[in-house]
């Protein structure tokens, strides 16, 4: 079993500078075999390690791990200036995900809106189902209080979907406000790691963004636009298809995701607070 403190002696290991796999075993105490799975697993499920391998297929081939976490991730200075944005966002009107999919081409991408009440009336959700049955390695989620995981899609909850994708092995990795006001969808969504083998993971950020990326070759935008009539709202979606774009995307949730703080912590001290006031869980 690969625990909490391994992971993290191999992280603070590669941190300082790139390791190989013997390197990392005599560090770990592990044979090569067993560290090099657990390094794979590392790069997988946390996004902030790397592996290289040079020579590959001959009797020299030499494994390297490396640090990724923190390494810039734009390539020019308009990547830098969204990023500086999202990551000093807070609410879902402190950032446009049109400012990112203005530079998409425009052949990888499409965009469309529907007006309603509120997101459980979305006709797009119809097709949400169908694209994330889709994914055959990760899911990365920008959340803001996790509301969705209360929808039912074609009369079938939006958990029972989640539970069904972790259960063919794809990761789910999220990115939610672990409060008060959400620490009951987070409850019910982590409710789901007593089945699974590959827990879904949650940690807590307040950032802008609502999106869902699929492996490496989808994500959708969802934009909410304030009350337009009749008490109603616009949602504004963009679907993005192009390969860097996603790529960047991902590095950027991985970068949040890196530093934020899981969410049982966050649910631990809010627990406290309910005891020390004396109210029921």
């Amino acid at each position: 079993m690969l625990k909490e403190s391994i992971i993290q002696k191999i992280i603070d290991f590669v941190y300082v500078q790139p390791r190989s796999i013997d390197e990392i075993a005599k560090h770990i105490n592990k044979s090569w075999k067993t560290t090099s799975r657990y390094v794979e697993r590392i790069a997988k499920e946390k996004g902030i390690i790397g592996i290289k391998i040079f020579r590959k297929g001959t009797r020299g081939a030499l494994k390297i791990v490396y640090w990724k976490g923190f390494r810039p991730i734009h390539s020019t200075s308009f990547q830098h200036e969204l990023f500086e944005r999202i990551k000093n966002g807070k609410t879902k009107y402190d950032f446009s995900p049109f400012d990112i999919y203005q530079h998409v081409p425009q052949n990888k991408k499409r965009a469309f809106l529907e007006i309603q009440k509120s997101e459980k009336d979305l006709i797009l959700n119809k097709d949400l189902p169908y694209l994330l049955k889709k994914a055959e390695e990760e899911i990365l989620i920008f959340s803001g209080d996790l509301s969705w995981s209360n929808l039912y899609i074609n009369d079938k909850p939006m958990l029972n979907l989640f539970e069904k994708i972790a259960k063919k092995g794809v990761l789910i990795k999220i990115l939610a406000r672990v409060d008060i006001a959400s620490a009951l969808n987070i409850r019910k969504m982590l409710s789901l790691n007593k089945k699974l083998k590959n827990p879904i993971e949650i940690r807590h950020r307040e950032q802008p963004l609502r999106a869902i990326i699929i492996d490496s070759n989808f994500c959708r935008f969802k934009e909410t636009r304030p009350e337009v009539k009749n008490r109603k709202k616009m949602f504004v979606f963009y679907d993005v298809y192009d390969e860097e774009w996603i790529k960047w995307i991902k590095e950027v949730f991985w970068s949040l995701f890196s530093s934020s703080i899981p969410a049982e912590i966050r649910l631990e001290e809010l627990e406290s607070i309910r005891r020390i006031s004396g109210l029921e869980k």
